[in-house]
C-alpha cells in the first residue's frame, strides 16, 4: 500500500461530508475547544471535505477505548447514519484501539487531526524533497499503530531472513516500515548536505526568513517583496517547500526565505520531517514573524509560533520583526453602553489594540495588508534598515552603505 496519495486522486473523488468531534476538558475550555474545531473545519476544507456538524463532550479527558463516552458515540453514529456522512474527524490523536472501536460504531472512515494534516501534506507536496519529507512523517506516524491495524505493505527487500516461515505479518510490516524510514532518512540527509553547501555558497548576504502560523499571508508577502510567483492560496499549508529569493531594496541585496507555517497540536515528528525549512530558519539573521491580526485567536497563534521556534527550531533569540497582516479584514464589534460584561478581544478597535503590548515593540513592528498592498513601503523601509545594519557590519569597506547606515542612526 503506497502512503503517498496520487495527485490525480482529487479529480475522481467526490467531496466528502464530515462531522468533527472535540472535547471540553479542564485543560481545554469551551472557547478553546470551539477555536480548535473551527481550525479543524478549515483543515477538512483544505483536504477537500465539507464539515456538516460539530460534536463536543465535556469530560475529564479522552475515553481510552472510544475517545468520547458511549452515549455521545451513539449520538454521533445515529447522526452519521441519518445524514449521509462518510467521514468522522477527531481533534486529537487516536490510538488504533480507539479507531477500531469508533469505526465499528459509526461504520464510516475515521481520522484524527494528525492523519488529516498528513493527508493535506501529501496533497500539497510537489517537489521530490517535500514528498520524501511527507512520506517520512507518514511512516513515523504509522509505525506505532501497526499493532492495532492490518496493512499489507509491498516488500522492498529480498534475501535470506526476510521470509521466515514462522514470521507474523505484523512483524514483517514493522520491519518494512523501519527499513523505509531508514532509507528516507538517508536520502534526506544527503539532500540536507546539498542544502548546506548551497547556503554556504550564498556568501555573507543577509538572510531573512518569513515565519508564522499557517495561512497568515507569508507567501503573499514573499511575492510582493521578491516579485516572484510563489504559490499562495487561502488554505492551510499552501506552502510546504522552502523558497529562497534574492530581494533588492534601494540597491541593498538580501535573501528572503518563505517557510512552512506552524499550527496548534502539530506533532514534533511532523515538524522534524521538514528539517530543511527549520535549517533555513536557524541560519537566518532576521525573522519576520507574520501574524493574521484579523484572526480572533491571533495572540495564541503568536505563542504557538514562538514556542515552536524556541523548542523545535532553536531560534528563539534571533532578531525579530512583527508584521501584523490582514488589517483590511480586521473588524470589531462595539459594546452596548448598558452591557456591563468585560470587553472581549472583538470589542477592541485596531488603534486601541496598537496601544497595548504591541506598543512595546516600538520600531520592530508594522501593520500591513499584503492583499491590498497597504503599508508595504513601511515594511520595506523596516527590512532595509535591519538588513543594512547587518550588511554594514559584514562589509565595513563599503563606504556608501556604511554612510547610509550612519545616517539612519
Amino acid at each position: 500500500m503506497g502512503l503517498i496519495d496520487d495527485s490525480k486522486r482529487d479529480n475522481c473523488i467526490e467531496e466528502e461530508r464530515a462531522v468533527l468531534v472535540g472535547l471540553i476538558t479542564p485543560s481545554q475550555n469551551e472557547v478553546d475547544s470551539k477555536a480548535y474545531l473551527d481550525e479543524l473545519a478549515f483543515l477538512a476544507e483544505t483536504a477537500g471535505a465539507v464539515s456538516v456538524k460539530n460534536f463536543t463532550q465535556r469530560c475529564e479527558g479522552p475515553n481510552s477505548t472510544s475517545f468520547v463516552g458511549k452515549g455521545k458515540l451513539e449520538e454521533i453514529a445515529e447522526y452519521v447514519e441519518n445524514n449521509e456522512i462518510n467521514l468522522v474527524i477527531f481533534d486529537d490523536d487516536l490510538s488504533p484501539k480507539q479507531v477500531a472501536n469508533i469505526e465499528k460504531a459509526v461504520k464510516v472512515k475515521v481520522l484524527d487531526r494528525t492523519s488529516l494534516i498528513l493527508d493535506i501534506f501529501a496533497k500539497r507536496a510537489k517537489t521530490a524533497n517535500a514528498k520524501m519529507q511527507v512520506e517520512l512523517a507518514q511512516y513515523q506516524y504509522l509505525l506505532p499503530r501497526l499493532a492495532g491495524m492490518w496493512t499489507h505493505l509491498e516488500r522492498q527487500r529480498g534475501g535470506i531472513g526476510m521470509r521466515g516461515p514462522g514470521e507474523e505479518q505484523i512483524e514483517t510490516d514493522r520491519r518494512i516500515v523501519k527499513t523505509k524510514i531508514s532509507l528516507l532518512k538517508q536520502k534526506l540527509a544527503a539532500w540536507d548536505k546539498q542544502k548546506v553547501i548551497q547556503r554556504k555558497n550564498r556568501g555573507k548576504l543577509t538572510r531573512i526568513a518569513l515565519v508564522g502560523y499557517t495561512n497568515v499571508g507569508k507567501s503573499t508577502i514573499m511575492n510582493l517583496l521578491s516579485k516572484s510567483e510563489v504559490f499562495a492560496e487561502n488554505k492551510l499549508f499552501a506552502t510546504l517547500d522552502t523558497t529562497v529569493r534574492k530581494v533588492v531594496i534601494e540597491n541593498l541585496p538580501f535573501l528572503l526565505t518563505d517557510t512552512v507555517g506552524f499550527i496548534r497540536k502539530l506533532p514534533h515528528h511532523l515538524v522534524d520531517s521538514f528539517k530543511t525549512t527549520l535549517d533555513e530558519v536557524r541560519d537566518s539573521d532576521i525573522l519576520v514573524h507574520v501574524v493574521d491580526i484579523s484572526h480572533p485567536q491571533f495572540e495564541e497563534q503568536i505563542e504557538v509560533v514562538n514556542r515552536t521556534l524556541q523548542e523545535v527550531c532553536g531560534a528563539g533569540g534571533k532578531d525579530m520583526i512583527m508584521v501584523f497582516n490582514k488589517i483590511d479584514q480586521f473588524s470589531y464589534v462595539p459594546k452596548d453602553e448598558d452591557d456591563l460584561t468585560p470587553r472581549q478581544r472583538e470589542n477592541i478597535p485596531l488603534e486601541e489594540l496598537k496601544a497595548t503590548w504591541m506598543a512595546r515593540l516600538e520600531g520592530n513592528c508594522v501593520f500591513i495588508s499584503a492583499k491590498k498592498n497597504q503599508n508595504i513601503d513601511e515594511l520595506k523601509s523596516l527590512l532595509y534598515k535591519k538588513a543594512l545594519a547587518i550588511h554594514a557590519e559584514r562589509f565595513p569597506y563599503n563606504d556608501f552603505l556604511y554612510q547610509k547606515y550612519d545616517d539612519l542612526q
